[in-house]
């Protein structure tokens, strides 16, 4: 379990963010996005200010912006229902292009647009700049609750093997004729869904017996060995989130 597992969001690399200790790394993002969403929403000038400060670290740990772009599709969701709040929202409005758009719904979507983005991408910097394994070892540095740090252990260790199970299960459907391009076959694909649910559930059930018979008391070992992180790592990390407070201290200041 120990063993390393290749992630498509972790990026190898040399850079000052990478030589970090995770829980810093951990610790630095969770304060960057608390102020992102600090922020107010009238603050435009503030959104650009973090949004600086997130390309600067972009730029300083290597990462592609191709990369990171192809990444934050995720949100495309949430960025169709901010584009959206402007038209359904009610109270006064605003004309827009000819248009006439809710002023509550343009500032809804665009906190919406705002704080979603930078708040996964700083995700996606603080994923790409350590690896999953390496997030653990943060998690317990920082004490978080020992049940979260089994769960997120054992989705790391089989998650890749859920996906590879549910790869194989769509080649045998495909080999006995089922084309997921056609309405109809969407049966299949709910039982495949469901068949690929019971034999997770029957294999976790199987791990935890072995573990239970191996010893497992509950709780996952100490997973690192790398040194405890030291104040000058701390100091170091701890520069961006004092960037953003510094933000959020002169916006709060004149709003």
């Amino acid at each position: 379990m120990g063993a390393g597992h290749a992630s498509a969001l972790h990026l190898p690399g040399n850079s000052a963010l990478h030589r970090l200790p995770p829980e810093v790394k951990i610790v630095a993002a969770f304060l960057t996005v608390l102020c992102v969403v600090a922020t107010p929403r009238e603050a435009f000038w503030a959104f650009g200010g973090h949004a600086a400060l997130l390309l600067a670290l972009v730029a300083a740990a290597g990462i592609p912006v191709r990369w990171l772009a192809s990444r934050l599709l995720i949100e495309v969701p949430f960025v169709v229902l901010a584009f959206l709040l402007p038209f359904t929202a009610g109270g006064p409005t605003t004309d827009v292009a000819g248009l006439a758009l809710s002023v509550e719904g343009l500032l809804a979507g665009w906190n919406i647009l705002a704080k979603g983005t930078l708040g996964l991408a700083t995700s996606l910097v603080l994923a790409a700049t350590t690896e999953p394994g390496e997030l653990v070892v943060g998690l317990q540095r920082l004490r978080a609750p020992r049940l979260l740090i089994t769960i997120i252990t054992l989705m790391l260790r089989y998650a890749e093997v859920i996906v590879a199970e549910a790869a194989r299960m769509r080649v045998a459907r495909i080999s006995r004729g089922h084309d997921p391009r056609f309405l109809w076959q969407v049966g299949a694909t709910a039982r495949g869904i469901g068949s690929l649910f019971i034999r997770s559930y029957e294999r976790g059930e199987r791990v935890h017996l072995a573990m239970v018979s191996r010893g497992w008391s509950g709780t996952m070992p100490e997973l690192g060995s790398s040194p405890r992180s030291s104040s000058a790592q701390w100091w170091l990390g701890m520069v961006p989130p004092c960037v953003a407070v510094v933000v959020l201290g002169v916006t709060l200041w004149t709003v």
